[in-house]
Formats: structure tokens, sequence, C-alpha cells
């Protein structure tokens, strides 16, 4: 009887872990938190009550955290930190708080965006067949980290909104050869770590089928290896509404997965702090997009920084109130 019941346990427990790893990801890109906490701030419930930030995301339907790492960084408050340490143990508390992880390699020692891909400082004077040891060396670093003090990421991104490249310039796409070459390195490395973590590419504008068209047909004939296609959606960036993109990013969201046979996941999605209602019907437009993609192919929808409060961060796409509470915006990843 008692080895009936102990294998009951095993089938329950491996398929509640099956389960959670299929499950649609709704999350939160939360760089900001080990900062924001540093320096005093404070998170509440609706009624009032203090609460970990990371619970407050849970209680709104959030089963997965993304953290940037930087190379080298400063101790900017907004700028700085995510270093390799300071990831890895932000890693470790969301996966006790049973959240999914990933990670964003931005191969810079701070933001690097479609408007900036600048080289760690370190790394500036390195030739490429150094550059190429430089990204196999630190991801496998950061990854390791992570797994020996107990947390395997599920997915890691290499390279952060890259359109034209990472590393200029000698990864830019004027030159995909080398770019190509890059994010292969990126890519062995995390599966020398563990073969089963998913590796992201990432570009912006995920309503732009044109500019991701351009971008994975370039990686597809450099041999680039990827596991899953990841998409920035933020009509505010490019002054329209949700409601007259919407249907681009669906578009977009459904060609990628039959043009390249790849998933895809929407890695950042935001909206105006100041903008509840319309924010709340963008999520839940951009989740059901994602949801609609065929047999399962949508991953799931990760919010930038929500908690980030424009009190402390100046950053307006936030999904946080000037008192301390969660935004009812996100309240669209409950459904």
């Amino acid at each position: 009887m008692k080895n009936i019941l102990k294998i009951i346990a095993l089938f329950v427990l491996f398929a509640s872990c099956k389960s959670s790893k299929s499950s649609f990801v709704k999350g939160a890109d939360v760089g900001w938190l080990p900062q924001m906490e540093a320096t005093g701030y404070k998170f509440y419930d609706q009624d009032g009550t203090e609460k970990e930030c990371l619970q407050l995301l849970k209680d709104r339907g959030m089963n997965s955290v993304r953290l940037r790492v930087w190379v080298n960084p400063n101790d900017d408050k907004a700028s700085g930190h995510s270093s390799k340490d300071e990831t890895v143990a932000m890693a470790l508390r969301a996966q006790k708080m049973g959240m999914r992880v990933m990670i964003n390699f931005h191969y810079s020692d701070s933001w690097a965006d479609p408007a900036k891909q600048n080289k760690p400082a370190a790394w500036k004077n390195h030739t490429f067949p150094e550059l190429l040891n430089d990204v196999y060396n630190h991801t496998f670093e950061v990854i390791s980290a992570l797994k020996n003090a107990g947390v395997t990421p599920e997915w890691v991104q290499v390279g952060n909104e890259i359109p034209g490249g990472m590393m200029w310039p000698e990864g830019s796409t004027d030159n995909w050869n080398q770019l190509g070459q890059l994010l292969n390195k990126g890519y062995d490395a995390v599966k020398a770590v563990d073969k089963n973590i998913k590796v992201i590419v990432h570009v912006d504008e995920g309503n732009n089928n044109a500019k991701f068209r351009t971008f994975f047909d370039n990686a597809t004939a450099q041999n680039v290896r990827y596991d899953i296609i990841g998409l920035s959606y933020y009509p505010y960036w490019i002054k329209k509404d949700y409601s007259e993109t919407i249907a681009d990013l669906e578009f977009n969201l459904n060609d990628m997965v039959k043009r390249y046979n790849k998933d895809v996941m929407i890695v950042e999605v935001g909206g105006e702090d100041d903008k509840v209602q319309n924010t709340y019907e963008l999520l839940k437009a951009t989740i059901e997009a994602v949801k609609k993609v065929p047999n399962n192919r949508g991953l799931g929808v990760m919010y930038w920084e929500p908690q980030g409060a424009k009190s402390w961060s100046g950053y307006s796409l936030s999904a946080w109130q000037a008192d301390g509470k969660p935004s009812p915006a996100l309240d669209a990843f409950k459904e």
C-alpha cells in the first residue's frame, strides 16, 4: 500500500511539473525590483497592507519573471545593477515562490535596445574571435552560476531587442555573417549548460511583420540556432493605440510560426500608467492574440517592469500607482 501511495505521489508531482512547464506564460520583467527595495520603496496591496512585490504579481495571475543581466554594470539606481550575482539571487528568490525564470542577456554594461548596442567596456578592444569567446564565456558563466545555485532558467534570451544586431559594430546587421556567429555562440553556451533551456532571439515592434521577416530571413540564411521568437509590443512608442495595431501583431505572430516553424512569445509589453482602462484592454487583447496562435505555439506574455512605479523610475509605462499599489490594469493577467 505504501509503495502504491508513493507511486501516486510521484505521478502527481510529475504531472504538476509538466503542467507548469506547458502552461501559458504570464509574467513580468522585474530587473528594477532589488534596487527599488534597496532604496526603501514599499509595495502595498489594494487594501493598504504592505506585501512582497512578487507575491502581488502572483496574486494577479503571473507565474514567471524575466531578469536582465549586464556584464560589468555600475551602481546607478535606474541604469545599473543587474550583475550576475544580483541576477542569480533574484532568480533564486523567484523560483522559491514557484515562478518560472527567463534570463535576458544584453551583452553590454547597461541598456541595449534598437538605438544602442554598446559592447561592454572590458571587451571594447577585443578582436572578433575574442568577442566570440567573450559571448560564450559570459553566457556559460552566468547560466552555470544559476544552475549551481539551484535555478535552471526555462528560457534564455541571446541579445535584447536586436533588429540592428548587437555588440556594434562587429555584430551589426550590416555584417550578418558575424552577427550569426555571435548569436550561435550564445546558443551553444546555453545548451552546454542544459540542452533543455529554450533560447530566444528578440526583436522589437512586434506588429511590424516586414521588420521581422527581414531579420529572421537573414538569421535563417546564416543558420542561426534558436528555439523561440521573442517580440516586444509597445503601441505607445509608435504613437498608435493598440486597437490600430493588434491585428498586425496577431498576423505577425502567426506568420512567424508558419514561416520559421518557431514558437513565439511576447517578452515585453507595456501601456501608459495613467490610462488604466486602456492598458487593461491592451493586455487583454495581447494575451488573447498570443493564445489564438494555433497548436499552443503562442507561449505567453510578459509585462516590462510593471512594478517600476513612475514615482521611483520616471518610467511612464509601468503598471503601478503612486500609492505603491498595483494598477488594476494588471488584472488582465488573472483571466
